[in-house]
């Protein structure tokens, strides 16, 4: 019981699955302007946001920090946007930018940079585990696209603390390791079924209703698992939850520019290896702990996470 309460009460840490802001920095010689674009419900408990957001994030050339020359923050429409101009000692030729705003916002929360110097662009993106980057302001070959939107794939499938838990959840659904492989491929297929939606869709579907449906996902098979252990066609349960988490990853897509089939393949290889080494940790316990019932406790947890998620986002 102790171990519930616990998780519960780390929901609001890790409440947010879909936390995103973008900037965009443009380069003219010496001197770097920067717009920062962030949903307004994510600054709504920052204590003074026109301050706090631009101190959270630093850009240095040459090893001096640039200083802020003037700045403005407004809301517009569903965002808060920052404009700063930055003057630099000399022509900037790489960019060190050092970004902090999960500190302030929420631990999982992810901003996007793309920046610009003449015909040359570069991106970053930031989160509570890579806070640093640089900018080079040279066009990036082939090879080091692919391998950077597939690294990123892999990381943003296993970054969020709910995704986790889903997998979690889908690798005790599985009743055997035939109807595993089905729950496994049918999720995926609502994945990329709704990537390829995602065009059509998304503009109709606002963050904070993403992450109160996805909530109910890992709630809704929990409760398949607890209440229906024997029903057929959770392959086809599944595949319709893997849609809302599909659009989570074509909601990053869209925000990054990254490259859609080398992005997805890394998500795929990363889910598979996760939803396989638990679903092996799982059949292991089940069989040592079998007199405690691990699989209907482990499934009342999983629904109560969710639950107590849904219900944030609907408060937020």
């Amino acid at each position: 019981m102790r171990c519930w309460l616990v998780l519960v009460a780390a929901i609001p840490l890790t409440a947010h699955v879909v936390s995103i802001s973008t900037g965009e920095a443009h380069v003219d010689g010496s001197r770097l302007t920067y717009v920062l674009r962030m949903p307004v419900y994510e600054v709504s408990h920052i204590a003074n946001p026109s301050e706090s957001l631009l101190q959270h994030i630093q850009f240095a050339s040459n090893g001096v920090r640039g200083q802020i020359i003037g700045k403005s923050c407004r809301t517009e429409e569903d965002n808060y946007v920052c404009r700063a101009t930055y003057e630099f000692s000399s022509e900037i030729d790489r960019l060190k930018v050092e970004c902090t705003l999960p500190s302030i916002t929420v631990p999982n929360h992810i901003h996007m940079l793309r920046a610009v110097k003449g015909d040359k662009t570069d991106q970053a993106v930031f989160d509570q585990s890579f806070t640093e980057a640089e900018i080079r302001f040279r066009p990036p070959s082939a090879a080091e696209l692919a391998m950077k939107a597939l690294a990123e794939g892999v990381w943003r499938a296993i970054a969020g603390t709910m995704q986790l838990l889903f997998l979690a959840s889908l690798a005790l659904a599985a009743r055997s390791r035939r109807e595993l492989l089905a729950l496994i491929g049918t999720f995926l297929a609502g994945e990329l079924i709704a990537c390829a939606l995602a065009s059509r869709v998304l503009p109709q579907l606002s963050p904070r209703f993403l992450e109160a449906a996805t909530a109910l996902t890992v709630a809704y098979l929990a409760v398949e698992i607890l209440l229906l252990p024997n029903a057929g066609q959770r392959w086809l349960i599944v595949g319709v939850l893997g849609l809302f988490h599909g659009l989570y990853f074509a909601m990053f897509l869209t925000s990054s520019g990254y490259d859609p089939a080398m992005f997805l393949v890394g998500v795929v290889l990363a889910e598979c290896i996760v939803i396989a080494a638990l679903a092996l940790i799982f059949s292991r316990l089940a069989r040592v702990a079998e007199p405690f019932r691990p699989v209907p406790i482990a499934a009342s947890a999983l629904f109560a996470l969710g639950m107590v998620w849904f219900f944030l986002r609907l408060k937020s």
